[in-house]
């Protein structure tokens, strides 16, 4: 058994949905760990995805980011395969698709292949609006100063 059940969670609380579906959904998708990643927090709101792509050329590698989802997938070109006939075949040429859930406001930076390595820069920017505020208390007498009335508000 290795499957947990959020079935308490979910009747206690609202709007969680989406967690416990990733949660459920990581045990599931664990079993193919082709292509290797790597994922680093690179600041506060910074974090790089690192996939190793050998033998990927940047026409062959497809991302798509949508909503709290990233999508990296590869295909070879049947064509581009030469005539030659391979005695053992050790490097991986399959196609893969691997996804990757984000969270709230994460978005894809940008991406570079470099090395046989395809990095994908990710930032979180949290809207003004979702920002905590300070709130002001209606009734509250505040101290303002004016230029001139320096010394008054010292004695003040």
């Amino acid at each position: 058994m290795n499957r947990f059940d959020f079935t308490p969670y979910r009747r206690s609380t609202v709007g969680f949905d989406r967690l416990f579906d990733l949660l459920e959904n990581a045990g599931r998708n664990s079993g193919d760990n082709y292509p290797p990643f790597n994922i680093e927090r690179r600041g506060e709101d910074a974090y790089r995805i690192t996939l190793a792509v050998a033998g990927f050329k940047p026409d062959e590698l497809d991302i798509t980011a949508q909503q709290n989802l990233l999508v990296v997938s590869g295909r070879k070109n049947p064509e581009a395969q030469d005539a030659s006939q391979f005695l053992h075949v050790g490097i991986a040429q399959r196609g893969f698709e691997r996804r990757f859930e984000l969270a709230d406001f994460v978005r894809v930076d940008g991406a570079n292949l470099e090395d046989g390595l395809l990095f994908i820069d990710l930032v979180r920017e949290v809207p003004e609006a979702m920002k905590p505020k300070k709130i002001a208390i209606a009734g509250q007498k505040t101290l303002t100063l004016v230029e001139g009335d320096k010394e008054a508000g010292k004695a003040a």
